[in-house]
């Protein structure tokens, strides 16, 4: 089989491969779609997980089955599925515990161009199948299907980690598509305000659409000064970081009021140490909490979100800027999501209907 993969550091391309065997819980699926994440550029150009050698890349895609495990009993070849970009061991120790997204180790549930070849090929391999898939419903079609691997699964997870409430102030901090999936999985869980960091005109528009009532630009001064403006000096009660970098925290904490929530689902992908301010965490004291996770995988996850779309409770295509059609497409499509013009949210490769 063919596939796009990382070769090193810096360089990537084409090569050929073996397709993979399947395991008797497992599944062997091909792409309809595939979309590019932020995430495969860190990893390709950054470095951001080490080495890797002619790794394929992707993690993002909606598939149709071609082969199951002779363990496997809720999915067949034919089928449509939804695919999560964290696909855990649902066996192990850490599962049992509630954190399936690091099952055999810390950020293991992340398979697809981490540790195994991902999804940019003609055939991928999928573990724990009957754990994992999701039945991809009818009137999803595969271009938005692809925004329930991982924008919609990660944006929603910002807003749990931060404990988002009725009647939040919330800052989101990053408007690409994991933040305004954080917008929109805010206001759904009843924010009063949502305050939106972020420039770029689609992206505020389709922010906006999905529920952020504020905006402000890193360009007209610092977060906190503007949150703190616009809050008449309070803050607010929850963050999302859903971009930035290693300094982020230091505005997301002094934005925050005492007892508040900082949820962090951004990939830093360079720094060494994350910045929390001394005084404003309250001497490290002041009931700031500050966490960061990996989303959730597996195959209820996908169930219940892709239910919201189905339902028409949640419409995930304004995160679509590009479509493309055909293999022959993702290099241009990987090269877009690095080079980030204006007009970009997300680009999607189709590859069948």
């Amino acid at each position: 089989m063919k596939g796009y993969a990382m070769l090193k550091i810096g360089e990537s391309g084409w090569i050929e491969k073996e397709r993979p065997q399947c395991g008797p819980m497992d599944a062997i699926c091909k792409p309809l779609a595939i979309a590019i994440c932020t995430s495969d550029v860190h990893t390709l150009w950054e470095g951001a997980i080490g080495e890797r050698h002619n790794m394929i890349l992707g993690h993002e895609c909606c598939a149709q089955v071609v082969e199951v495990g002779s363990m496997v009993k809720d999915f067949k070849p034919g089928d449509r599925v939804l695919v999560p970009a964290i696909t855990p061991d649902w066996n192990s120790l850490e599962a049992q515990a509630g954190y399936s997204m690091h099952s055999g180790g810390m950020l293991a549930g992340w398979k697809f161009s981490n540790f195994k070849d991902g999804v940019f090929s003609e055939f991928f391999h999928v573990n724990d199948a009957d754990g994992n898939l999701a039945l991809l419903p009818s009137n999803i079609s595969p271009v938005d299907a692809c925004m329930l691997s991982d924008m919609v699964p990660t944006g929603f997870h910002g807003v749990e980690l931060a404990d988002v409430q009725f009647g939040d102030t919330v800052l989101v901090i990053g408007i690409g598509p994991v933040g305004l999936m954080s917008v929109a999985g805010a206001n759904m869980r009843g924010a009063s305000r949502i305050i939106a960091v972020g420039t770029r005109p689609n992206c505020v528009e389709a922010a906006r659409d999905y529920g952020a009532s504020d905006f402000i630009s890193y360009k007209d001064g610092t977060i906190e000064d503007q949150v703190l403006a616009l809050t008449d000096g309070k803050g607010v009660d929850k963050v999302v970081v859903a971009g930035g970098g290693c300094e982020t925290f230091e505005s997301a904490v002094k934005c925050l009021k005492p007892g508040g929530k900082i949820g962090n689902v951004n990939y830093l992908g360079s720094g060494t140490y994350v910045n929390i301010p001394r005084v404003e965490w309250g001497v490290g004291m002041g009931h700031k909490q500050i966490n960061g996770g990996l989303m959730p995988g597996g195959r209820l996850r996908m169930e219940k979100l892709g239910s919201l779309v189905s339902a028409g409770k949640l419409d995930v295509h304004p995160l679509v800027s590009h479509v493309f059609e055909g293999w022959d497409h993702v290099e241009e499509a990987l090269f877009l999501m690095r080079d980030k013009p204006k007009d970009l949210i997300k680009p999607v490769v189709k590859i069948e209907d």
